[in-house]
């Protein structure tokens, strides 16, 4: 398999430090509002990734962080942590507020077939964690404290620029435009490990530490929570593209100083769901969450369809239009499946299923593209292979892709808007007149179409390929 790594900026065999095993760690949301459909489209690209790694038969253990405490409005250390900000919106404590919204966070991950990780670790529960690695940083030089907070010195660093080629005077203060300087650091571009009590009085949640009372900076979460769980060496590393800077640079130079050696072989780095003015985010224009789509009407999964129709280092614009598309487009392929569906228990072809996997491999092998892992259900839909063999290859992909192709055939049965399964007889002449199709004997293909006519059965051509259904 072959994925771009972020890092290198170019597509690389993708080989762990430990074979056969895989570990992974994806930034987990801050829980302070629920997700929108923008940051679910870089969960659904990350479910893919783990599950066809362990489609390959690799072994994958994946780690996610809540974050809690810690992440301010400001990308230059500034502003309020988002978690209080949450609470004063909703006059609730930070925990009420942290506790609703992971819980909403996973109920729209269960409405998308988004596989909870292995390990789930909220930033709380790993303050001693900072707190020690904060001190070996102290001890090793990489970091100093300044005005009651403890900073990371980023001009001990060979190198501190990972994704991007910047140079320090290029960049703003922080990022952002507007964003007030912390007099505090020694150099521009470094960042909190701690905040004590001198900054944001107003925090309510505050910890003991060895420089006072206060609370974590949002980098070295992400840090500390996978060296707990996963160790010194990463496999992957995930998230959307707007945290390679400051986010994931930070990450990197905090964990090396700490370890002393090369942290995470791959980045893997999931681009932006626009609207027509531009990212999506949750202050401005319409908040689009999972519970809207289903207020107008839409299964989540046609959402996540609609993701994997694209790849995921593309930007991809969303629309009502472009959905509504979408959802034509799942609904027919669901109801290509139907015909599949009398074909339940019978014994699968292995040889022909792992034949019709193939297209649908190569494209996963190809840096995830999804799109073709797509095309390839069609692929599979239009081979002259046996229905259960189809409808093995149908479910094996499915596993992977998590669209609900099944479920949503069957449900289609169930409306008699396309039939439940094909009588056997009827099932025999379908796949015969498939094979004098492509063997352009259309004379053959037109007496067996009429055979099927005579059976009580409706023939249709569509471009997603050949319906039958009942009369």
């Amino acid at each position: 398999m072959y994925i771009y790594n972020s890092a290198s900026r170019k597509k690389e065999e993708f080989i762990p430090y430990n074979e056969g095993k895989v570990t992974m760690y994806t930034c987990g949301p801050t829980v302070y509002h629920f997700a929108h459909i923008g940051n679910l489209r870089t969960y659904i690209m990350e479910d893919v990734l783990e599950k066809y790694l362990r489609f390959t038969g690799l072994d994958v253990k994946r780690v996610m962080n809540i974050t809690d405490v810690g992440h301010l409005t400001s990308d230059g250390d500034t502003g309020d942590d988002k978690m209080l900000k949450g609470a004063k919106r909703e006059h609730k404590t930070v925990m009420e507020i942290a506790k609703f919204y992971t819980d909403a966070f996973f109920t729209d991950c269960k409405k998308l077939n988004i596989k909870t990780p292995d390990v789930v670790e909220p930033a709380t529960h790993c303050i001693d964690e900072f707190i020690r690695v904060i001190t070996s940083l102290l001890e090793k030089g990489y970091a100093y404290e300044a005005g009651g907070n403890i900073y990371f010195d980023t001009s001990k660093l060979d190198k501190y620029y990972i994704f991007n080629d910047f140079e320090e005077d290029d960049l703003a203060v922080g990022v952002r435009d507007g964003v007030e300087a912390d007099d505090n650091k020694r150099n521009k571009a470094d960042f909190v490990l701690w905040f004590t009590k001198s900054k944001f009085e107003d925090q309510e949640l505050k910890w003991d530490s060895p420089w006072g009372i206060g609370y974590p900076g949002w980098h070295i979460e992400c840090s500390c929570i996978s060296m707990k769980h996963l160790g010194e060496y990463l496999d992957l590393h995930c998230g959307g593209i707007d945290n390679q800077f400051p986010h994931h640079t930070n990450e990197i130079a905090q964990s090396e100083a700490y370890l002393g050696h090369p942290w995470c072989k791959y980045w893997f780095h999931v681009h932006h769901l626009n609207t027509g003015d531009g990212k999506m985010s949750k202050s401005k224009g319409e908040f689009l969450t999972v519970s809207l789509l289903e207020e107008k009407g839409y299964d989540p999964l046609v959402y996540r369809f609609f993701c994997l129709q694209s790849h995921y280092r593309k930007n991809l614009v969303f629309s009502w239009e472009n959905l509504d598309n979408a959802k034509d487009a799942y609904e027919k392929l669901a109801a290509r499946i139907v015909p599949l569906l009398g074909s339940k228990g019978a014994a699968a072809d292995e040889v022909k299923v792992s034949n019709l996997l193939k297209g649908f491999t190569d494209a996963l092998d190809g840096d995830l593209n999804t799109a073709q892992a797509v095309t390839a259900v069609y692929d599979v839909l239009k081979s002259d292979a046996d229905m259960a063999s189809k409808l093995a290859a149908v479910e094996r992909i499915d596993s992977v892709l998590s669209i609900g192709l099944v479920s949503a055939a069957e449900k289609l049965a169930e409306k008699n808007e396309a039939p439940a399964e094909l009588p056997a007889e009827v099932a025999a002449l379908a796949e015969k007149r498939a094979a004098a199709r492509k063997a352009k004997d259309f004379a053959l293909a037109d007496e067996l179409r009429k055979q099927i006519t005579d059976m009580g059965y409706i023939v249709e051509e569509t471009r997603q390929g050949t319906v039958i259904r009942k009369a």
